[in-house]
This record gives structure tokens, C-alpha cells and sequence, in this order.
């Protein structure tokens, strides 16, 4: 029988070692996430439950992807983001992933706030920002949708894998506290 302590003894350092990565060279290899994926389901199979792989596993796996999969599609996410996301959910299941996924939102939001104000762009931030929302904004007056591209350049990407590994450890202690 698998103890959850094992899980998330994985699960961190998995995590963080895609964090470090993620760091160094702006990328979350994909055998990182493999080697995730295939621990989670071998260590789900040896649970005591013998359906715990399906329930927890596959549907938290899909419950990660399709939380961070718009924000890939949109281009505002990388693919290894997604993937990461994908990987935290195949071993805690589809409610801890998505508690998951919101503090992940929290910390990348306090984190690109942070680089903005590090990197002094207030104005390019604030321009981009008002570009896209002033089509929202305009056909909820009623007005025709007309998307404007940014008016400036991106304020930058960020590695967003140590997001993820915060908030995965974050909400890991909090289940443990």
C-alpha cells in the first residue's frame, strides 16, 4: 500500500527539480515529465484501492491539463507548463489539483507584478493591459468586438514552472499541516 507521504515526497521533488530547470534554461524537459507521469501511476497502482489509478490519477492528470491547457492555446502559457500541470495533477488527484492550479495563478500573478516592478515597465504593463481589455470592455457597451493588438511589447515571460512548484509545495503543506 502507497502512503500519501510517498506521493508527495515525489511529487516535491519532482516539482522543484522542474523548477530549477525551468530557471536555468526556460524550459521543463519532457522527460522530467514522463519519468512524473510514469511514477505517479506506478505508485497509484500499488495503492490499496484497486481503481485509484483511474480516479485519482487519469483524472487528476486530465483535471491539470485542461485547467492550464486555454492559457497554452492563448499563447499566454508554455506547452511544459501545461504538461508540469498535467504531471502535479496525475498524483494528487483532480480536487488537489485544481485547489492547485489556483494558488499556481496566484503566485505567477505575484510573481509577474514582481518582474514588472523589478524591470520598471509600469507604462508598457499598463498599455498592454488596456488593450486587452478595452474590446471587453466596448461590447459590454454594446459595441461590435474589434481586438487590438498590444501596443507595446510583452513585458516579458517568466518561468512559470516556479510557480507551479510553489504553489504545489505550498498547498502540499497545508494538506500535511
Amino acid at each position: 500500500m502507497v502512503n500519501t507521504l510517498y506521493l508527495d515526497g515525489f511529487l516535491i521533488a519532482l516539482v522543484l527539480s522542474a523548477c530549477l530547470h525551468d530557471l536555468a534554461a526556460r524550459k521543463i524537459p519532457n522527460r522530467l515529465v514522463l519519468c512524473g507521469l510514469f511514477s505517479a501511476g506506478v505508485l497509484h497502482l500499488l495503492s490499496a484501492t484497486p481503481f485509484h489509478f483511474i480516479s485519482v490519477g487519469l483524472a487528476g492528470c486530465a483535471a491539470g491539463l485542461l485547467v492550464f491547457l486555454p492559457l497554452y492555446l492563448l499563447r499566454g502559457m508554455a506547452a511544459g507548463d501545461v504538461k508540469l500541470m498535467a504531471m502535479v495533477g496525475a498524483f494528487t488527484g483532480p480536487a488537489l489539483a485544481l485547489e492547485i492550479a489556483l494558488a499556481t495563478f496566484c503566485a505567477g500573478g505575484v510573481m509577474a507584478l514582481a518582474m514588472v516592478l523589478h524591470q520598471r515597465r509600469w507604462r508598457d504593463f499598463l498599455d498592454n493591459m488596456r488593450a486587452l481589455l478595452r474590446p471587453l470592455y466596448m461590447r459590454l457597451a454594446g459595441m461590435p468586438y474589434a481586438p487590438e493588438p498590444p501596443s507595446r511589447a510583452s513585458v516579458g515571460g517568466m518561468p512559470y514552472g516556479v510557480a507551479i512548484a510553489a504553489a504545489t509545495c505550498l498547498m502540499l503543506w497545508i494538506r500535511h499541516g
